[in-house]
């Protein structure tokens, strides 16, 4: 049997079920953790799963981050510095790395609370995650408010890319995610393996 909810079922629902359910719509979606460090040399590491595909030339990505009303020590640290770290999310970690999206003090790195290790590579500004096997240093271009809600897209610039060598394919301009064990999200909770089903030629009319 069909159910169908319109948007007045979606507005009644309790509101951590709504935001499961809502969450979820737009099927499995990349895990990152996003390494951060203030000036005071304070670390910071987030979980996120709307990290974006910007563009190509120049190389951007980007996030979404919820609306400033309570701290945001990411984006307060991104401000900061202008630099930041995206890592992906792997079969090994991902338990530690869910262990970020518990509220911790300004004062407490997610780092050391997860159990994840900060790696400092050629003199970037900002933490990548030494258990990370694909890590993206960027620097911070723009944050362009989205008014109907008040969250944000931060965009980066991609300075620098860290990957074990035989995960990329290079006739294909590609990384091979299932080798490097990246692994999926849906909802808040749920943490997937991939496979490839096939890989299909640039379509043409």
């Amino acid at each position: 049997m069909l159910t169908h909810f319109t948007n007045q079922h979606l507005a009644g629902l309790e509101k951590r079920s709504r935001t499961a359910l809502v969450n979820s719509l737009s099927g499995f979606k990349s895990l990152n953790l996003i390494g951060t460090v203030n000036k005071t040399g304070q670390t910071n590491l987030a979980i996120f799963n709307s990290v974006i595909h910007i563009g190509a030339d120049p190389a951007l990505m980007g996030f979404i981050s919820r609306p400033d009303s309570v701290d945001r020590h990411t984006l307060e640290n991104i401000k900061q510095t202008r630099f930041y770290t995206i890592n992906h999310v792997n079969d090994n970690i991902f338990e530690k790395a869910h262990q970020t999206s518990a509220r911790y003090s300004r004062e407490e790195s997610e780092f050391d609370a997860a159990g994840l290790g900060i790696d400092y590579k050629d003199n970037f500004p900002a933490p990548f995650v030494r258990e990370s096997r694909i890590q993206i240093g960027l620097s911070l271009k723009e944050v362009v408010p989205v008014q109907i809600n008040n969250t944000l897209l931060v965009i980066g610039e991609i300075t620098d890319l860290y990957f074990p060598g035989e995960i990329w394919d290079a006739d294909h301009g590609i990384f091979d995610f299932e080798k490097a064990g990246t692994v999926a999200g849906s909802s808040l909770d749920g943490y997937h393996a991939t496979h490839l089903i096939k890989r299909l030629k640039y379509a043409k009319p």
